[in-house]
């Protein structure tokens, strides 16, 4: 199927074909659609993660404009799946042989776009794409937008810049991980928490561990208790005993 006869329609027929009722409803109160909770009001088909990616992967060449319209959807899945082919483009874009800074930008302002207007607004649908597509782009220019990012009051957009960062960890750098963490201590939702200290125990793991125990001699008694058990995970028993004790 050529680029021009791909549709979001298209996407939205085969994630519709293999839905199961019974997942949806288990995948709802999973990922907390009720009133009041952070997912609250979200739509599911009922596919599983593994056969959304796969439904993706037979989407390559969706154009911009349609996954626009999936990450427009009501549904969970489209979303997701819109990600997932983002994912892809940005990357077959940042390959030397095929690189293309101008097609990056526009992938980068389509996210962009959409995170802020409340379409990445799940916490698997920020970790599926900020790591994948803002982290890569922000590699080698100014990060302030994560910043502008974590001053936002929105959850989402929050953690976009904490998972964003995972990128540059990979690469062996903690600094932007860090500036952020001490900005949003004191932000003590659930999954603000978890994805700070999940970025932080990664600093400890791939970077090393004596740049995580120097934040957390710092900051450990500012951490929430999720935070500080997430960052303290793979720390030794009685270290990690110490820090939570604080």
């Amino acid at each position: 199927m050529n680029e021009l006869a791909q549709t979001a329609a298209d996407v939205q027929a085969a994630l519709v074909a293999v839905a199961d009722a019974k997942d949806a409803i288990h995948l709802q109160r999973f990922f907390k659609t009720g009133p009041g909770e952070y997912g609250e009001g979200d739509v599911f088909l009922g596919v599983r993660v593994p056969m959304t990616r796969g439904i993706a992967k037979r989407f390559a060449a969706l154009p911009l404009t349609e996954i626009d319209a999936l990450l427009d959807s009501a549904v969970h899945e489209d979303r997701f799946a819109g990600l997932i082919i983002l994912n892809a483009k940005f990357a077959a874009a940042s390959k030397p042989r095929t690189f293309d800074d101008e097609a990056r930008a526009a992938m980068v302002d389509l996210y962009l776009a959409a995170v802020r207007r409340g379409r990445v607004n799940n916490w698997d649908l920020v970790d599926a794409s900020a790591e994948n597509i803002v982290g890569p782009w922000l590699a080698d220019k100014p990060r302030d937008l994560l910043f502008e990012l974590a001053a936002a009051d929105s959850l989402w957009e929050r953690r976009v810049a904490l998972l964003s960062t995972f990128a540059f960890i990979k690469n062996g750098d903690a600094t932007t991980t860090f500036a952020l963490s001490e900005r949003l201590l004191d932000d003590h939702r659930d999954l603000i928490q978890k994805a700070l200290g999940w970025m932080l125990r990664e600093v400890g793991k791939r970077i090393d561990q004596r740049l995580l125990i120097g934040f957390l001699d710092k900051h450990a008694a500012q951490l929430g208790r999720t935070a500080l058990s997430y960052a303290t995970e793979h720390l030794d028993a009685v270290v990690r005993a110490d820090y939570r004790a604080r």
